[in-house]
């Protein structure tokens, strides 16, 4: 084994491996795959802390929170077909953010605030998921040639403090910690 990488652990699980992991002499951690977004920023409190002051990196998954932050749902529109939000596969993972109330509304407002930094509203997702401390890389997912080539521009953006600041505002009752 040369290296590690766990997904979706919490920060006492990932301590106590790294010390095994220490006791024992072994190869440790370095990397962890949690879901992180604009909207799900449940690992910012305690896992990142941990795995940044044990040097793992996060390569996080859903940075578009499964689609909600393209733009593609619109409040008190149907879904698109052939959406993640219609397919029976996929269309329980998204309903919690569907049916979050004013969500769908907020997410326009990012909108706005990502076509005045001329940035679409996927760049700006990804380019602020790229730019939180201790993010490594961001798994994205993509159906077409023209989604990875649009969100590949995030790659390297720096968004300035009063944008970030005017994301969180934004997002303020809809965050998930």
């Amino acid at each position: 084994v040369m290296y590690i990488g766990v997904s979706e652990w919490t920060a006492e699980q990932i301590q106590a491996a790294v010390q095994i992991a220490d006791d024992m002499g072994l190869v440790r951690i370095v990397s962890n795959q949690p879901q992180y977004s604009m909207l799900w920023r449940v690992i910012e409190s305690q896992v990142v802390p941990t795995c940044m002051e044990n040097g793992i990196g996060q390569i996080v998954w859903s940075p578009l929170a499964q689609g909600v932050l393209t733009g593609k749902y619109r409040p008190g529109i149907e879904p698109p077909a052939g959406s993640r939000a219609q397919s029976k596969e996929g269309s329980h993972f998204i309903q919690r953010w569907l049916e979050q109330p004013g969500l769908l509304e907020r997410v326009e407002r990012l909108g706005e605030l990502a076509t005045a930094a001329d940035l679409s509203l996927p760049q700006l997702a990804l380019a602020w998921v790229l730019q939180q401390p201790g993010v490594s890389a961001a798994i994205i997912g993509a159906t077409r040639p023209e989604q990875v080539e649009q969100n590949v521009r995030a790659v390297g953006v720096e968004l300035d403090e009063e944008l970030l600041t005017a994301v969180d505002e934004v997002l303020a009752l809809s965050l998930i910690h």
